[in-house]
């Protein structure tokens, strides 16, 4: 018999992903909901052939979807998968035996993220650095509506820990990757400059170095061996992406020219107090 859980995941163009997403849980839950923002292939015919049920809605913002998402959900309980992610079989068992005895004990439960990069089958188990709450309670707990920082705050009620793997696939590969770095470093400069103005040139100098040892040492990429040092590099590309452009914007600004970012009107913070749509 299905657990009383609703899993929603935000789409857009993701039907080479989606299907491993849909699988991992169609099996032991009640509805898998996907929130699609306009995709332009098969996202939306594979999700339903899966039998998901698809709510499309316009792109707003990570947080602003997501909200959306736990809304339309029929059952209190929530399980929240990205599409380029799936449930390990040892997660799902574990969610399971949560629900044997009725509902969870927590309000909310943490889940370590396995990242599995394109040249890898699986990746090593110590580099599941990030441990993000998604199963969790929508009366006591819920994602903040922040365009960017998309997390679940918790109102009420304590966090409990799960031990079974997310596996998460975020690139199909290094070209896909360094687009989404492009991408998402725009965004993050555009929050940087808004909160902290021009970067030194010392913070040029001296992030790309600090960025790949963070992820060479402190988050384990080592254990990775090969792939670890391009993931690392990879990160330290990143910052130094988000930095590098907050500092183009402000020159240009300075010199008169078109700025490069479009920077928000108000603090990221103030709008985590705004209501969600």
């Amino acid at each position: 018999m299905p657990l009383p859980l609703s899993v929603f995941i935000i789409t857009k163009n993701e039907a080479d992903r989606l299907p491993a997403a849909i699988a991992s849980v169609r099996d032991w839950v009640d509805e898998v909901i996907v929130i699609d923002s306009g995709s332009e292939d098969a996202t939306v015919a594979v999700a339903e052939s899966l039998g998901a049920k698809v709510l499309v809605r316009q792109w707003e913002g990570y947080g602003p979807q997501k909200v959306f998402g736990e809304r339309a959900c029929r059952n209190d309980w929530i399980l929240n998968l990205d599409a380029d992610e799936a449930v390990s079989p040892e997660l799902a068992a574990e969610i399971q035996t949560h629900f044997h005895a009725g509902e969870p004990e927590h309000a909310a439960y943490t889940v370590p993220i396995l990242p599995i990069y394109p040249t890898q089958k699986m990746g090593h188990p110590w580099t599941a650095f990030h441990h993000p709450i998604r199963l969790y309670d929508r009366r006591r707990a819920g994602f903040k509506p922040h365009p960017v920082h998309d997390s679940v705050v918790v109102r009420s009620g304590t966090v409990g820990h799960l031990k079974g793997f997310v596996w998460h696939r975020s690139f199909r590969s290094l070209t896909h990757h360094l687009a989404k770095i492009n991408e998402t470093t725009t965004w993050r400069a555009a929050e940087y400059r808004q909160r902290k103005g021009k970067p030194s040139a010392l913070t040029l100098f001296l992030l790309p170095f600090f960025a790949f040892w963070k992820s060479y040492l402190l988050r384990r990429e080592f254990a990775n061996g090969a792939t670890g040092v391009l993931i690392s590099h990879m990160y330290a590309i990143q910052r130094f992406l988000r930095v590098a452009k907050a500092w183009e914007d402000a020159e240009r600004r300075r010199l008169g020219l078109p700025p490069t970012l479009d920077l928000p009107n108000t603090d990221p913070q103030d709008q985590n107090q705004t209501t969600a749509p």
